[in-house]
This record gives structure tokens, sequence and C-alpha cells, in this order.
């Protein structure tokens, strides 16, 4: 009697670990709709100019983080499929080209139909603390939430070049946390790697810190001098958005980024105009919880 409840008990936990690889195999094994597809190439200015196995892989990573990710509504939004596969998309467009799982640490996306307030507490040199109210488009979370304003989403998707993307940039957060901590310095594999990442971005933080001191407006937003972290999803904004002008200002950072990425945004788009004005700042985002 006790090895056949010992059988059982382990086909039981052989079944719950088997099925949802069985669950995510059958999603993937379905194509995304024709809905689905048209939302995908009327919101994704990128999808537009990739070859066809690129756009296959995005809509294979797509499926999977549909499958994988829950939805939720905040402030009395109602989240729609178009809402879901925007996201989704835009999301994972970082992964493209990286042999990596779809965010395994993240579980939800809360979607506010605009800027959100949040919380926060401020201490002063005297270690008062005081409480205040932030409005923010977009917070990555280390327990497995991301939060997002839907406006921002929504305007960020067809305006390619504009460089500020909130899902971009909330999920460069995420990508970055899977090195442990959120420093600015993702996974990179090889030990070696980090050298030259820290050099490089560390001297481009440094310069954008005074450009940012100065006032002066270039192709990185000024948001990214708060700290590392927020320097390096500032930057994955402006390298899918704003390849062209990110190569040719900060072009070590560039030969970074396509190391650690594995694509060249600059594949998928046109070069902007020589007379083109660089990006106006944006609201703030949230800082890593």
């Amino acid at each position: 009697m006790e090895a056949l409840i010992c059988t059982c008990l382990a086909m039981v936990l052989l079944l719950a670990w088997l099925a949802p690889r069985w669950r995510l195999r059958r999603a993937l094994a379905q194509p995304l709709s024709a809905a689905q597809l048209a939302i995908v190439e009327r919101n994704i200015a990128q999808y537009r100019g990739m070859p066809a196995a690129r756009r296959e892989e995005l809509q294979r990573l797509v499926k999977q983080f549909l499958h994988q990710k829950t939805f939720v509504g905040c402030g009395g939004l109602e989240v729609t499929e178009d809402m879901r596969v925007i996201i989704a998309a835009q999301a994972c467009l970082l992964l493209l080209g990286r042999p990596s799982k779809v965010y395994p640490g993240l579980y939800s996306v809360l979607v506010y139909p605009g800027a959100f307030l949040v919380p926060r507490n401020q201490v002063d040199a005297a270690g008062v603390v005081t409480e205040t109210r932030q409005d923010l488009l977009g917070e990555s979370w280390g327990d497995g939430r991301v939060i997002l304003s839907w406006e921002h989403v929504r305007r960020a998707g067809n305006e390619l070049g504009g460089g500020h993307n909130v899902v971009l940039h909330e999920f460069a957060h995420q990508l970055d946390s899977e090195s442990g901590s959120t420093n600015g310095a993702p996974f990179l594999g090889d030990p070696e790697r980090y050298r030259t990442w820290s050099a490089t971005l560390g001297r481009d933080f440094a310069l954008l810190r005074r450009e940012a001191w100065w006032g002066y407006q270039g192709v990185l937003d000024p948001y990214g001098a708060t700290d590392p972290a927020e320097f390096f999803a500032v930057a994955t904004e402006t390298f899918f958005e704003q390849p062209h002008a990110l190569a040719q200002r900060h072009g070590d950072l560039y030969s970074e980024f396509l190391a650690y990425f594995r694509v060249d945004p600059r594949d998928w788009m046109a070069p902007p105009l020589a007379d083109a004005e660089p990006a106006a700042p944006h609201a703030v985002y949230g800082q890593w919880q």
C-alpha cells in the first residue's frame, strides 16, 4: 500500500510538472489569429521593417507572452485584446535574437488608463520623512509585476523614432534584474564582458549626467542620468526607437547593445532626416521596486 501511494504521488507530481509545458506547446502550435497579426502590423512600427524570419520569431514570443502572463485592468480600465497584443509585442522586441526565456520572473501586467499616482516617502537631510504622491507612466517591480499607462503605451507604438516607449523602458528593468540586482548590468554570461560593459556604459552615463546638468538635450533622455539602472532602460528605449542616432552619437554603447540584444534595429527602419529634431523629455518613470 505504501508503495502504491508513493507511486501515485510521483505520478501526480510528474503530471503537475508536465501539464504547463504541454499547455505551452499547444499554445505555441497555434498561429496568431488574423486579427492579432493585424494589431501587431498596425501598432508595432519596427515589425513592418522586419524580414519574414524575424517576424515569425516575434510572433512566437508574443504567443508565449500572452499564454503565460496575466493582464489586469486598473483604475476602471477594461483590458482589451488590442492592449494585450500591443504590450506583448513591444515587450518581446527586447527578446528577439536572444536565447532567453520570456521574462520568467514576470507574472502580471497591470494597466492603468493613463499616468497613475504612486505614494513615495522622501527623507530630507535632517531625517524628516515626507509622504508624497508621484505621477508615473510605468513601474517595474521585483515581485513579478509591471505597471503601465495605456495612454502612453498606445502613443508609443506608432511613433517610431520618438525615442520614448514605456513598455521598452519597464521591460528593460525586467532584463536588468535577471542578473540578481537592478543596477544597469543585466546578465551577460561571460564575466569578461562586464568589464567592457561597465567601462562603456559608465562613461556614457557620466556624459549624460553632465549634459543633464547643463540642460543639453541629446539623443538620450536626461531621465537616464538618474542612476545606472535608469540609464540602461533609457538607452534600451533609444536603441530600439532611434538606433541610427544612437549609433552615430554613442558608437561604443551601440556596439555593447548589439552584442547583448543580438539584433540591429537599424535594419528595420530608414535613417531619419538630417535635420530631425531630438525628442523632447518625457514624464518620469518609476524607480525599480
